[in-house]
């Protein structure tokens, strides 16, 4: 893919650290890369919210405005402050990939200062048109913010960091959203100057923001010559016409914004929820909200450690599956609630069968967290840099598109005569269809989960010198062959998609012989046996090479059948030989997988596997060793192998 205007400016990949001198997440905050751009978008977050609830409950319970109903109010504020999204972000993402995303956020935090003054006097003045003029115009701050704060990270981040910055990120935006909605709805309600209070609150969160982004590090422009289209229609159209261009980011931006459809319409449904089924007060609205966004961030945070600090994609159909759960049984645990009287929230926790139902929502809300973060993260991983944060701007349009469409079909549905809990359960399964299919346009979904599983729940699977393999480019991974799952234990080990050379016969292995092909990996018979498959399993690896992707190959040629590293054969000279035919020089990374013997899945017993599951415990600790990568005219057969037998004993 090219840049549509001019050459883009060469960007410096983020420096990867050592695993054991990387910050975690937290530790991100002391850093001056991430801590005052976390603490800007934070303080943007909240003040949204602050002035957004503060309106609503202004105009819903405070001021009589014959023109703008009660019922109608909290709906007006949130299209107005939607339709920015869908007229902007194409513009938006244009605007950060051409200029450095630092100036950019500073602009943006001016605008909100200006916004916030005119805010601060409708405020004062009880001047609805102009606080409905602002509530758009902090959707537009809100537009402009969006691409820059998702295109920011991976040009400071790590391929290492990415998921624990979007994790920190993720659960900022909504602990600043629950804080700024708190801090709203008691300013407003302060007898006599709470409308001063909250223009004080606004002007200040604002200021706040744009002194901390004054301490964020310049991020240069990744597509400096870009000349920006100004026609908002036709470029949105662009845009997702680009976004289209890479299938797997497309159809994550897809996932993403189901997210949000999912999220909506438990969102807009909690003051419902508590009034009519649950028979609270304002409390438990409140309280339902609070549990939301506490197990959104939890799920969030919880992504780094499950992920051992890689994007791990197999996370989203564990969220996927997480959220259909408990989603369904929210529907259970509130359809035969008795009657009762309204209540606040220390009597409605005073209630067992209540514990249920904010159990579901907490776990709910915690898997959406595990489902959308490892998403952000692929999608700023996998786009290209000069088309960033355009991308992310596709991304915020198809959001908004989702988002309206939940309110829709939500409002259908009740309606149509649908309770509450039901519009839950019909949420739950639609996102249980949607996900498979999603899985299953994107294999590489359902791939990572398998191996995610296979390496925390079936092994204890341990691996080091990660760091040697190749971010980005291709290269081919040289393992030695223990057991028939060698392949699904490479594919945990490395955040990007790895090919596979395999022995043809492997394929006939029942559920293992699927999940190959599911892989897309290439079998390999030969020569003498069957020349064809023989040539066309070599024309595909050096395929697979020419697209700057990872092959991996077992030398080996064969599982072993004694726990012995076999002479390795000439299969990976014939690779490299014709890449650099192609004009490729590609590294070859050595590996070794360490205490497979003996599992499960090897040939320990008389040359079979899959006879004893339980020989060594309920859970196997099996390892990956990782070295440095050797250069394609160092490569042969036996000094390789020799560097695989030292990995073996490290």
């Amino acid at each position: 893919m090219t840049p549509q205007h001019g050459q883009p400016a060469a960007q410096p990949a983020p420096l990867a650290l050592p695993a054991h001198e990387e910050p975690n997440q937290f530790a991100l905050l002391r850093q001056r890369r991430f801590a005052p751009f976390f603490w800007t978008q934070f303080s943007g977050a909240a003040n949204d919210n602050l002035f957004k609830f503060a309106f609503t409950v202004m105009v819903t319970y405070q001021l009589s405005v014959s023109w703008l109903p009660p019922a109608m109010a909290g709906l007006v504020i949130g299209a107005l402050f939607i339709l920015p999204f869908l007229l902007f972000s194409a513009t938006s993402g244009q605007l950060t990939d051409k200029y450095d995303k630092t100036r950019m956020i500073r602009f943006v935090k001016n605008l909100e200062i200006a916004i916030m003054a005119l805010a601060a006097w409708g405020f004062v003045a009880n001047h609805v048109p102009v606080l409905l003029l602002c509530t758009f115009l902090m959707g537009l701050h809100s537009t402009l913010f969006g691409p820059v704060k998702f295109a920011y990270m991976p040009q400071v981040l790590n391929e290492r960091e990415l998921t624990g910055g979007n994790g920190m990120v993720e659960m900022g935006t909504f602990v600043a959203i629950l804080l700024g909605q708190v801090a709203g709805g008691l300013l407003v309600a302060l007898p006599g100057i709470g409308h001063t209070a909250v223009a004080v609150g606004c002007i200040a969160l604002a200021l706040a923001g744009r002194l901390v982004a004054q301490f964020i590090p310049s991020a240069p422009a990744t597509d400096p010559n870009l000349v920006i289209n100004w026609n908002p229609f036709t470029e949105t159209w662009r845009n997702l016409k680009l976004a289209h261009g890479n299938v797997v980011v497309f159809r994550s931006l897809l996932g993403i914004s189901w997210m949000w459809f999912f999220g909506a319409v438990f969102l807009s449904q909690f003051p419902a929820l508590a009034k009519e089924v649950l028979h609270g007060n304002e409390q438990v609205a409140s309280l339902l909200l609070v549990v939301f966004s506490v197990g959104i961030g939890v799920g969030s945070l919880l992504c780094e450690v499950l992920s051992r600090r890689h994007v791990e994609i197999g996370l989203v159909p564990l969220g996927a599956i997480g959220m259909s759960v408990f989603a369904v049984d929210l529907y259970f645990a509130t359809r035969s609630l008795p009657a009762a009287e309204m209540m606040g929230a220390a009597a409605f926790l005073a209630q067992p069968h209540h514990w249920r139902v904010l159990l579901d929502l907490a776990l709910l809300s915690l898997f959406a967290g595990l489902y959308s973060v490892p998403m952000y993260a692929l999608i700023q991983m996998r786009s290209q840099p000069t088309h960033r944060a355009r991308i992310i701007a596709a991304n915020n349009i198809l959001n908004a598109l989702f988002m309206i469409g939940s309110s829709v079909i939500a409002g259908a549905l009740l309606g149509a005569g649908f309770t509450v809990p039901q519009v839950f359960l019909f949420t739950g399964i639609a996102n249980a269809v949607v996900a498979a299919y999603i899985f299953l346009l994107v294999p590489e979904y359902l791939l990572r989960f398998v191996a995610w599983v296979m390496s925390r729940v079936i092994y204890r699977f341990k691996v080091r010198g990660d760091e040697h393999i190749p971010s980005t480019g291709a290269a081919i991974l040289a393992c030695n062959h223990v057991s028939f799952v060698d392949a699904v234990l490479l594919m945990a080990a490395s955040p990007r998609p790895i090919y596979f050379l395999m022995d043809h016969r492997i394929f006939r292995v029942p559920v293992l012989g699927w999940l190959f092909r599911l892989a897309k990996a290439i079998p390999v018979a030969p020569q003498k046996e069957d020349p064809a498959t023989y040539e066309a399993a070599f024309e595909r690896a050096a395929q697979v090479l020419r697209e700057g992707d990872l092959l991996a190959i077992f030398p080996e040629g064969g599982i072993t059948k004694d726990g012995e590293l076999q002479p390795f054969k000439g299969g990976i000279m014939k690779i490299i030989e014709r890449a650099q035919a192609d004009g490729i020089q590609v590294p070859v990374v050595p590996m070794a997988l360490t205490n497979l013997w003996g599992s499960y899945f090897s040939r320990i017993e008389r040359g079979t596997a899959m006879v004893r599951p339980f020989r060594r415990g309920m859970f196997s600790r099996v390892g990956l060793n990782v070295g440095a990568p050797v250069a394609a005219s160092e490569v042969q057969p036996e000094p390789l192998r020799g560097r695989v037998a030292q990995l073996l004993q490290a």
